[in-house]
């Protein structure tokens, strides 16, 4: 335990002395304990002042809880690696009760609809040398900007507490009013030009960005991170302004049968302006031109093809990164488009970058089903943020990787960390 308090002596930036003292008692208890981890439990666990009241004052406190990951992250985690990536995620925990903070119903990808508990927007820190990420922020997304997240079913948008609000009667009968009315296809009369560089944000991408100007403005003057990575739910021109707008590149996927066009490069008409789209890729049947490497695993070939193309709903042009698997026994094909706003990225980096990804999606959603068994201990803390008890969880975890780092990890816990094999990637990772 000396050791720990050791380590913990660099959040005195940021704690004062009570609240440090505190938290030491929090964390010492966490990492001995067994069984359910509760408030009570905690307050067992600990030694001389860490009473329950204590606790209770301690979570009833305004903390920053991302300056405090990102001072553990740069006393201890931090080593030689000049390339980082930020990565993000959006993950839904059920949640039962009706006093947590921030508990509503959100659309959960894993079940397919809507289900009642918390919603989180996760970003970590990813080391392309280590191959690991170190979780940074940990922020709770509030219902309007939940409803205008793209992973979220149209139908749940006018949904009120969860239940569909019912259409109108009348509304089938109306169809055919406005026929002859200048509402038909094309292009409305006097409309003009718009400039897709300029969009309006959604509340949720609002959130998104405000949250990443925090994160850069806490690690700017100690990392360079170039790249945000993120899941195909930011593959749409909106997504894309909104991280060229912090700095960032962004990294990410588009749906399957994406309309992409080669760059034209044919004569000139000789009238009006020079065509700029050209043919319309066809997944199937590829250009030879574009294959960069090919494989052959049991019966699976796959390919990879690179190429710049434009994509109509994208002002500018886009590095494209498509894998091709292909069964060689039945002839069935599979396919995934990559992207990235920068276009002079390798292929190699793209995919390995979107492969790195993925260990966000190991550790953080681990860590919040362990995370469920504290909230639903702490729903009678009246904390000011929702983030607390959540958030202090990814403390332990974070405290699991120092041990980790420093060979410790044995002398702070019970039990010893599993090892899996990540089926993305095909390495190893520790489950604190």
């Amino acid at each position: 335990m000396p050791d720990i308090m050791l380590l913990l002596t660099c959040l005195s930036q940021s704690l004062d002395n009570t609240n440090r003292r505190r938290f030491i008692c929090v964390v010492e208890g966490m990492l001995s304990m067994t069984g359910r981890v509760t408030m009570r439990g905690l307050s067992r666990w600990t030694e001389r002042g860490g009473s329950y009241r204590t606790l209770q004052r301690f979570f009833n406190s305004s903390l920053s809880w991302g300056q405090l990951h990102w001072l553990l992250i740069r006393q201890h985690l931090l080593g030689d690696e000049t390339e980082w990536l930020l990565a993000g995620d959006e993950v839904v925990v059920t949640k039962s009760g009706k006093k947590t903070h921030g508990l509503d119903r959100f659309f959960s990808s894993i079940f397919g609809k809507t289900v009642p508990g918390l919603c989180f927007l996760s970003l970590s820190l990813i080391s392309v040398e280590r191959r690991c990420s170190y979780p940074l922020r940990l922020e709770p997304i509030i219902k309007e900007a939940a409803e205008t997240c793209p992973k979220a079913p149209k139908g749940d948008k006018d949904t009120d507490n969860g239940k569909s609000k019912s259409k109108s009667k009348g509304k089938g009968k109306d169809k055919g009013k406005d026929k002859g009315k200048g509402k038909g296809p094309g292009r409305p009369k006097g409309s003009t030009n718009r400039n897709r560089r300029e969009v309006s944000l959604s509340p949720y991408l609002q959130f998104v960005q405000g949250v990443l100007r925090q994160v850069l403005a806490l690690v700017s003057q100690t990392l360079t991170v170039r790249y945000f990575v993120f899941d195909g739910a930011f593959g749409h021109n909106q997504a894309l302004q909104m991280v060229q707008q912090t700095g960032l590149e962004l990294m990410s996927k588009l749906r399957h049968n994406a309309a992409l066009h080669l760059p034209y490069d044919g004569p000139y008409g000789g009238r009006g302006r020079r065509r700029k789209y050209g043919a319309q890729l066809d997944y199937r049947q590829l250009p030879a031109a574009f294959l960069k490497a090919t494989s052959v695993e049991g019966h699976i070939h796959t390919a990879l093809y690179q190429m710049n193309a434009w994509h109509k709903t994208f002002p500018d042009l886009l590095n494209m990164v498509i894998i091709v698997k292909t069964n060689q026994h039945t002839g069935a094909q599979a396919h995934v488009v990559l992207f990235s706003s920068d276009l002079d990225l390798g292929y190699e980096k793209l995919i390995d970058s979107y492969h790195l990804r993925f260990q966000i999606e190991i550790y953080q959603p681990c860590n919040l089903r362990k995370t469920h068994r504290l909230i639903k201990g702490w729903v009678r803390v009246a904390a000011s943020s929702g983030a607390l008890p959540v958030t202090h969880a990814t403390v332990r975890v974070r405290l699991n990787r120092l041990g980790s780092a420093t060979g410790d990890v044995r002398n702070w816990c019970h039990g010893v960390p599993s090892v899996g094999l990540c089926a993305a990637t095909g390495r190893e990772f520790v489950v604190a």
